[in-house]
């Protein structure tokens, strides 16, 4: 029996392309009656504003294998048949173990990855050419529970701050859900345990601004009701959803751009595959200059050796992390405290 299918004229900088794509009828957002046509469609409608973010950069795909309430996993390697219009470069994971990895130059090559059931994009804050080097500095602002997304406008605007002392223009974007993302345009003159570093001395000195409202705590039982500045998000190899990715969320939303003057007005939850669209249309793309002139990171660096020198040390890595020097023990304070017989 053969299965149902329709095809999509994509247009791109090398001419329209066709993209076949399969099962088009097969709904993956339950509650909004959204399907994968829908989905192929709205990625096709966004595909300038969506590769100038996330083309030219390796990229995790999260596919899906029906809805998104269903089973899904993550694919980083350029599967069989992957077309030649997508191409793939060689990265370094934190194992020290290399493979290619996906990347996306051109909106029908994101077309397909929608036809290989990838509902959310993650891509590297690195370009493909230079994998080790970042070029973004990205800080994850995650309002912890008893704190919403009203929590994380005020912390986004004073990091904003923070990153204006330091040398740095700051882009914003939703992150889909309940936080933001900030982003710094850096030059790509720095390894990523250099950018973690710089991420981290700017949390700290948010931190020190806003002890009540934020932390760096990397453990759950210490951060209380503030927003977590996830300074881990900035290893290799950990990414967090593009500008104009859809999230696998029940009302179909999209971590989308916005202006700084917009922050105090806007909802996330306006930014769907139905929106956003017709937002490019005509409020255009908040990040269309984001690259014109990138910034360095040597004054947050010499704020993370000033932070050094004061005692405030490496932070933990993410658990599935070879151990890393100068980490602390990667045991929950609680737990620690057990092992060690105190109450």
């Amino acid at each position: 029996m053969v299965s149902e299918a329709t095809t999509l004229t994509v247009d791109g900088p090398n001419g329209p392309r066709e993209v076949r794509i399969s099962s088009p009828s097969r709904v993956l957002w339950p509650d909004q009656g959204l399907t994968k046509l829908d989905l192929a469609h709205y990625v096709a409608e966004v595909g300038g504003a969506f590769i100038s973010a996330n083309g030219d950069r390796p990229v995790s795909l999260q596919r899906f294998s029906g809805n998104i309430d269903g089973e899904q996993f993550f694919s980083k390697n350029p599967p069989k048949g992957t077309p030649d219009f997508v191409r793939s470069v060689t990265v370094i994971y934190p194992s020290a173990r290399s493979h290619p990895q996906l990347v996306l130059d051109e909106p029908a090559a994101a077309v397909w990855a929608v036809q290989m059931n990838t509902v959310v994009f993650h891509p590297w804050p690195s370009r493909a050419e230079n994998p080790d080097n970042p070029d973004q500095l990205r800080i994850d602002l995650d309002p912890q529970p008893g704190t919403d997304f009203d929590d994380a406008i005020p912390t986004a605007l004073e990091l904003r701050k923070v990153l204006d002392e330091a040398g740095l223009s700051a882009f914003i974007k939703t992150s889909g859900n309940r936080g933001l993302h900030v982003y710094a345009p850096i030059k790509p003159t720095y390894e990523f345990l250099d950018v973690r570093h710089a991420v981290i001395a700017a949390a700290r000195e948010l931190e020190r601004r806003m002890p009540d409202k934020v932390t760096t705590n990397w453990w759950k039982e210490e951060r209380g009701k503030r927003v977590f500045l996830d300074f881990n998000q900035a290893n290799r190899d950990r990414t967090i959803a593009g500008a104009y990715s859809p999230r696998a969320l029940p009302h179909a939303p999209v971590s989308c751009p916005i202006r700084w003057d917009e922050l105090e007005s806007v909802r996330p939850q306006d930014f769907t595959i139905l929106t956003v669209p017709e937002r490019l249309r005509t409020v255009g793309d908040p990040w269309a200059d984001m690259n014109a002139e990138p910034g360095v990171i040597d004054t947050l660096m010499e704020w993370w050796e000033r932070d050094l020198g004061s005692g405030l040390g490496e932070l933990p890595f993410p658990p599935d992390y070879p151990k890393m020097p100068g980490e602390p023990p990667r045991v929950q304070p609680s737990r620690a405290r057990k092992d060690n017989g105190s109450l």
